[in-house]
């Protein structure tokens, strides 16, 4: 972080706790403080091709799938089928996340279809015609990685549709030093509240001050430094910057040695050193300690990328998804370990998908709508959710002649499933996301 970001952030993560302390916030959680429930994102930056991430196994499907993507088509024989309970496989997996199938077939892995910014629902001949609002900056790395992450409407301008659950709940977690938000190598949008921003963890190293150690000297250091910062109070400026600096050394002191030590999630992650995997185990580390954190609801975020891949995709998209597959697979017997795989609900956003016809550089463009996972044991999974667009260029889905499919289901109403399970309430969820009155159906289904 900045500093100055740092001096705002941990001010305003102090103004929550006082307001949380005062009742005047969580007042439409609907939970009782006693459970423990935490969302993981995981924002695949850059736009994931989800039409080779999830690909239509059936041989109706399949022949359209392979026609429309050409040199970029996979061979049946290499996708990993998903099979579903009466024993057919409509879809499958790409070969990189083969280590996903334990995952489905445990019944923990759901697949939601073609879903995206969306102001309302919206027919290819509406949007042609623009007789409906569109969302602005279609097919924009900044707008839609914002309308991704904010909830694709114009509510509580500066924060993210993860910040706000976070707060709508804040009434369930004690008076804890560590925030209820927590992004893990990276800081963005998502996590950001009205009164309260993500406190940044590391991904791998300690977590405080820089040559502080169990040393005598260093002790001493501190101890000087804890008394300085008593001095001086008659300053707001000063009081307020020693505040800070305090709350971040009783944060250090609490996450250093969670951070740092030993976990149960380590075996799970043995010779697994991408980024992701590393800022999975991270999460897992503070998943393995949350009595001891002493919260009730927490929000993750995690950026893994770059998945815009304009260029030679076939290699790019294999190397990323060859990275993405054994993290999140690693991250889910981890969960399992610790007894927390039904508390632990994870999911991907992405700008966009890309475009289903491929460019003539080997790679693909921006698109819009597309396929995300949902893991857990809070999962309705080894199922579908949404509706799959018709592989069809120029089709009815397609917003374009390249394959850009328009969503059918809304990032309002992706965020509104989680948002519920998390324990906020419907009027609550109609205040943080006001575009979810545009569609008949709240929830998307696919959590228990």
């Amino acid at each position: 972080m900045q500093r100055r970001d740092f001096l705002r952030n941990t001010c305003t993560i102090g103004a929550g706790t006082v307001l949380a302390q005062l009742g005047l916030l969580g007042a439409h959680a609907q939970s009782s403080a006693g459970d423990y429930k935490a969302l993981v994102c995981i924002f695949l930056i850059g736009g994931n091709d989800s039409n080779n991430s999830v690909i239509p196994y059936d041989a109706d499907g399949f022949a359209a799938y392979s026609s429309a993507r050409r040199v970029l088509g996979l061979n049946k024989s290499t996708v990993v089928p998903l099979t579903e309970p009466d024993g057919s496989a409509r879809f499958g997996l790409h070969p990189a996340l083969s280590q996903l199938k334990s995952v489905w077939q445990a019944g923990d892995l759901a697949v939601l279809f073609n879903t995206g910014p969306l102001l309302q629902p919206l027919t290819r001949e509406e949007f042609i015609a623009n007789l409906a609002g569109r969302p602005r900056g279609l097919f924009s790395h900044p707008d839609q990685q914002r309308q991704w992450q904010t909830g694709g409407g114009a509510v509580a301008a500066g924060t993210g549709w993860g910040g706000r659950i976070a707060e709508a709940v804040v009434g369930l977690n004690p008076v804890s030093a560590v925030p209820a938000m927590l992004s893990v190598g990276s800081s963005d949008i998502f996590a950001t509240g009205s009164t309260s921003r993500a406190l940044a963890l590391p991904i791998s190293g300690s977590f405080g001050l820089q040559g502080a150690d169990d040393s005598p000297a260093s002790r001493a250091r501190l101890t000087a430094l804890g008394q300085l910062l008593g001095l001086d109070q008659q300053s707001e400026l000063i009081a307020a910057a020693q505040q800070v600096t305090s709350a971040a050394l009783e944060q250090r002191a609490i996450l250093d040695p969670i951070l740092t030590g030993s976990s149960v999630a380590a075996t799970f992650f043995t010779n697994l050193n991408s980024n992701i995997a590393r800022q999975l185990h991270t999460v897992a580390k503070v998943v393995q300690h949350r009595e001891r954190l002493g919260v009730r609801r927490q929000v993750f975020f995690i950026g893994f990328g770059n998945f815009d891949t304009h260029v030679n995709q076939t290699a790019t998209h294999s190397l990323l998804l060859s990275q993405l597959g054994p993290a999140l697979k690693a991250f889910h017997s981890s969960l399992t370990a610790l007894g927390a795989n039904e508390l632990v609900t994870t999911f991907t956003l992405s700008d966009f998908s890309r475009t289903l016809r491929p460019n003539t550089s080997g790679g693909t463009d921006h698109a819009w709508g597309g396929h995300h996972f949902v893991i857990g044991g809070a999962v309705q999974g080894r199922s579908y959710y949404g509706t799959f667009p018709k592989l069809q260029l120029a089709g009815p889905d397609d917003a374009s002649g390249e394959g850009r499919w328009i969503p059918t289901s809304s990032v309002d109403q992706y965020a509104a499933t989680l948002a519920s399970w998390f324990g906020v309430d419907a009027q609550a969820l109609g205040e943080m996301l006001p575009n979810l009155r545009s569609f008949a159906q709240p929830s998307l289904g696919f959590m228990r």
